[in-house]
């Protein structure tokens, strides 16, 4: 799902989408192994294909939370301010938070009380049609859906929602739907020029026949269309108050909340917007008036304000911070803190990338993979329910994850291997050997650095460490041209299916500056697979196909070595109701909270 940026740093993604990137409920549990269970059905629950809702599925109102009332104002701590606030700009988890309750697209992921996600119609009446297995999708929109100005929303706000998709200035956002209508990679900006320019796309991929009716075309077929759409990043902008470049300050809302007061850097404050209709909407609610959010409050400083449970600390929620290490014993020691608490799976796998222009013998990447001390560099990012030692590259809330799936015997050795990697290594000849290993400068990346690069040393390699800021570090070890041989990324899915996952990282097709292809692997059959299985339209086939994929991309290839999965664990305010985890943005579920008094 698109990039995890570190919790420290909160930027972090989604995805949701995402991705991207994406929650049954939990509140309180009182051990660990009981926690664990329960965490594990909710993976079980992401790593469902997601189901396709018709037209009943998709009406509004959404199902009343039990107990809940309306009224008083829902305070969030955040750590930064948002990455973007275009809807067309969201691809990481804060900004995709906020994006659940401003914004709306023709579908939304709706989930019940298992956590199983259901694509239903958001501004369409259903999740969509389809009569030639995916390579023609029909959409019919619903009747009087407005915007906050009380504009209708119509075929030609879609349209133009698509097609701006394509300007130069949308730099952030996904492209799975522009690359779907007019090709891979980047070329689909050489094929369209945006709608700056003064055109439309072509009937021939995208037609509005009339007011209500958006058909997408595509050469292939298209199966996660649904899914796509209803990540943020494809919600709707309305065309008559696109303000362009300037619309990253002043989004128009379609949901539930619209921006009263925004001042960049340090508070925001959301309203209800009047023009909301929840009859429309099958996915949200708005029981309180509205969400007063503070920026410039790290992990430490929301987990102390909110378990101190004082004042306005009484009403808040995380959007993505989460209970920091520094805190962790206090609030597991609190049987009524724990009972305000969520937990579960994120959809995040961090990996420590090899730079495959650089160090090209496999020998010396399984070495390194053995050698990796897995449990104490996840431990480093969130203590021991920050994570779990990672077995592969598809999380388990990932279709075609194997839990039994396990090459670098993470879960008998989930602090490495030395013997077996320093066998591997003396094979290769390489010992004694400079790796230079990248990293961010955030203290937990920090501490990561030093638990590699002794394990680096165990093993007979010279490790050197080079920090770059955190803030630059995925543009920086995205370029294909970088001085560094392995660097530590987080990638998860946008929605539930392995195609967010290993045709964005593991496409030879895809190397480029910017791009997430982070090894630069660029292998004939990983290529030939990702294009045969991205035609499969049985979801338990394509899941199949990719689990299978993904094992030969790290026996034969070994790109990346998978170090650890992320987890969620949040705690929110004792006068919060209807606290959930949601399996489709793996936080708190911000669109069902209320304050019990």
């Amino acid at each position: 799902m698109s990039i995890f940026r570190s919790r420290s740093a909160q930027a972090a993604v989604v995805a949701v989408t995402a991705g991207a990137l994406a929650l049954t409920g939990c509140g309180g549990g009182s051990g660990k192994s009981k926690d664990n269970s329960k965490q594990k059905k909710d993976a079980a629950a992401q790593a469902v294909s997601v189901q396709l809702g018709d037209a009943k599925a998709s009406t509004g109102p959404a199902e009343p939370v039990p107990g809940a009332k309306p009224g008083g104002t829902m305070k969030v701590y955040n750590a930064t301010d948002f990455s973007h606030l275009d809807p067309g700009q969201i691809y990481v988890s804060d900004a995709g938070m906020l994006g659940k309750l401003l914004f709306r697209g023709l579908t939304t992921n709706k989930e019940n009380e298992k956590g199983n996600q259901t694509v239903v119609g958001d501004l369409a009446t259903d999740s969509g049609t389809t009569t030639d297995g995916g390579k023609t999708w029909k959409y019919t929109l619903k009747d009087g859906v407005k915007d906050e100005k009380g504009h209708v929303i119509d075929s030609a706000d879609v349209r133009h929602t698509i097609e701006r998709m394509y300007d130069t200035y949308i730099t952030d956002g996904p492209s799975y739907i522009q690359q779907w209508l007019s090709g891979s990679g980047t070329s689909y900006r050489k094929a369209y020029a945006g709608p700056s320019k003064g055109k439309h796309l072509p009937d021939s991929v995208l037609e509005t026949p009339d007011k209500k009716t958006v058909i997408f075309k595509f050469k292939e077929a298209k199966p996660d269309l649904p899914q796509a759409l209803a990540m943020v990043g494809y919600n709707i902008v309305p065309k008559a108050t696109d303000t362009k470049k300037k619309y990253d300050k002043a989004p128009v809302a379609l949901g539930p909340y619209k921006i009263a007061d925004y001042k960049p850097g340090k508070s925001m404050k959301l309203v209800k917007n009047p023009n909301w209709d929840p009859k429309t909407d099958a996915m949200r609610h708005a029981y309180v008036d509205g969400f007063d959010i503070e920026f410039n409050h790290n992990d430490d400083d929301q987990t102390k304000t909110i378990l101190a449970d004082r004042g306005e600390a009484k009403d808040a929620v995380m959007f993505t911070g989460q209970v920091s290490t520094t805190q962790l014993r206090k609030v597991l020691g609190d049987s009524a803190a724990m009972k305000r608490t969520i937990q579960g799976y994120a959809p995040y796998v961090w990996q420590l990338n090899f730079n495959l222009d650089r160090v090209k013998d496999k020998k010396l990447r399984d070495a390194i993979s053995y050698a990796m001390p897995a449990d104490a560099v996840f431990k480093a990012d969130g203590g021991a329910y920050g994570g779990e030692v990672a077995n592969n590259l598809l999380s388990p809330t990932t279709p075609g994850y194997d839990d039994a799936f396990d090459p670098f015997n993470r879960k008998s050795k989930p602090n490495g291997d030395i013997a077996k990697a320093k066998k591997l290594v003396e094979e290769a000849g390489a010992k004694g050997k400079k790796v230079v290993f990248a990293h961010g400068s955030e203290q937990n990346r920090q501490e990561q650095a030093v638990l590699i690069e002794n394990a680096l040393k165990k093993i007979g390699l010279s490790p050197q460490k080079k920090q770059i800021d955190s803030a630059t570090f995925y543009e920086q070890v995205g370029k294909v041209k970088n001085d560094y041989d392995i660097y530590l990324t987080g990638w998860g899915q946008d929605w539930a299916s392995a195609s967010t996952v290993i045709p964005p990282v593991y496409d030879g097709t895809q190397i480029q500056d910017g791009a997430s292809n982070y090894s630069h692997i660029n292998d004939k059959h990983v290529n030939a697979e990702i294009v045969r299985i991205q035609k499969i339209t049985d979801p338990k086939d394509a899941a199949k196909a990719w689990g299978e994929l993904n094992e030969y991309i790290i026996t034969k290839v070994n790109p990346a070595s998978p170090v650890y999965n992320s987890k969620v664990f949040q705690i929110a305010g004792s006068n919060v109701g209807g606290l959930r985890y949601s399996t489709t943005t793996s936080y708190t579920d911000v669109t069902r909270v209320y304050l019990k008094k």
